[in-house]
């Protein structure tokens, strides 16, 4: 079941290497379990991170040979860290002295030797690990602690079945190299998400950016078109925002945003799946994929009333495009947001208290589709990215 050590360097290699080229996060822990999986020999592996707040290992994801109730990627596969506490109390009480985060052995098969943390340190230690080799018909297993800055991130768990050699203390050895490999991949994984994260997030209100919604306004639009599945967008503008920033500041102005964005949230939240977006300066947006026409006007109608409840700015301005409307073809995102972006020019010129529906207002559509608005105008209709106040 082991591996030489020519063999052992190209696994190590190998795992480096699928960690650094996943495309995401989820992979990224795929191809951590299963490269430590085939550079053990191990029949089973499992990635799992320690969730200090709920005082849980949470499962991340598990590899190789799964037994009944075992899922690749479980939503709510946890253990208490008491129940497992090697890596919270013994190892820790070790890395406060001086010591490693080294890999032990656990071994369900009677006789064999255990080359585990607590041996020798009181009752306890690897009993429920045991425990749950046995109700899998494994006969070992091989657990490594995940450190990242400094501090344990989780662990990784190797098996093997029954009636192979069990492992041994050269495999918890290069297990903990393993680890330390799995934990660069990690840490590199978590700055891309970081970085993926803020490419489409506003940073002032934790919403979606305006690139997010163009990614996902076109597979919204692909999914239109695939099988019908009704798109709903509403383009807001909140009023009165440059005449509080004008009197009162930006740091106030920013408040304005803030509170209108956690309002858009809120309310976008009774509405399955939708996407709450801040477009840019006073610009935002919501964007629903299967609700039906009405029942976004209706969420709408009630975000437009808190809205005007606020104490600063002047409500907002709210514009609907949907596919479950009478608004012919929409067979492009552009489309789709030039409706929206006409409806909510009407209902910001009439100073209107609710939305402006394309498809139940005429003149939407025909001011939509005539000719693009004359250089300068403020309106583009979505031909450029909105920006500024009003």
């Amino acid at each position: 079941m082991g591996v030489d050590g020519d063999g052992r360097l190209r696994a190590t290699v190998a795992l480096a290497q699928a960690m650094a080229s996943a495309p995401t996060e989820t992979e990224s822990w795929r191809a951590a379990a299963q490269g430590a999986r085939e550079a053990l020999g191990g029949s089973f592996a499992a990635l799992s991170v320690w969730e200090r707040e709920c005082g849980r290992l949470k499962v991340l994801v598990n590899a190789g040979q799964r037994v009944d109730g075992e899922e690749e990627f479980p939503e709510d596969e946890t253990y208490p860290v008491h129940e497992f506490p090697e890596i919270a109390e013994f190892l820790h009480e070790r890395w406060a002295g001086g010591g490693g985060p080294n890999a032990w052995v656990e071994v369900a098969e009677p006789g064999a030797e255990q080359v585990s943390p607590g041996a020798g340190e009181g009752p306890g230690y690897g009993h429920g690990r045991v425990e749950a080799l046995r109700r899998r018909d494994r006969g070992c297993c091989v657990v490594a602690p995940i450190v990242l800055h400094g501090r344990a991130w989780g662990e990784l768990y190797v098996a093997r079945p029954r009636g192979v050699p069990v492992f041994d203390g050269d495999d918890a050895d290069f297990a903990t190299v393993i680890a330390s490999v799995v934990a660069a991949g990690i840490a590199q994984t978590e700055r891309l998400e970081e970085v993926r994260r803020l490419a489409f997030t506003d940073p002032l209100t934790g919403l979606a950016n305006r690139r997010a919604v163009d990614v996902r306004l076109d597979e919204a639009i692909g999914r239109h078109r695939a099988d019908g599945a009704v798109v709903s967008l509403v383009v807001c503008d909140l009023n009165g925002l440059k005449r509080v920033n004008d009197t009162q500041g930006h740091a106030v102005g920013d408040r304005l945003l803030e509170r209108f964005g956690t309002i858009l949230s809120v309310c976008g939240a009774k509405l399955p799946g939708a996407v709450a977006a801040r477009l840019g300066g006073d610009e935002f947006c919501l964007l629903t994929v299967g609700p039906t026409a009405d029942d976004v006007i209706e969420v709408v109608g009630e975000l437009c009333v808190r809205a005007g409840e606020l104490d600063l700015g002047e409500g907002v301005a709210c514009g609907i495009a949907s596919t479950g409307d009478p608004i012919g073809e929409v067979s492009s995102a552009r489309r789709l947001f030039r409706l929206a972006d006409a409806a909510q020019y009407r209902a910001k010129a009439a100073r209107s208290r609710g939305p402006v529906v394309a498809g139940r207002d005429g003149a939407v559509i025909r001011l939509a589709d005539g000719p693009a608005p004359r250089s300068g105008t403020r309106r583009r209709f979505r031909d450029a990215p909105p920006g500024g106040g009003s």
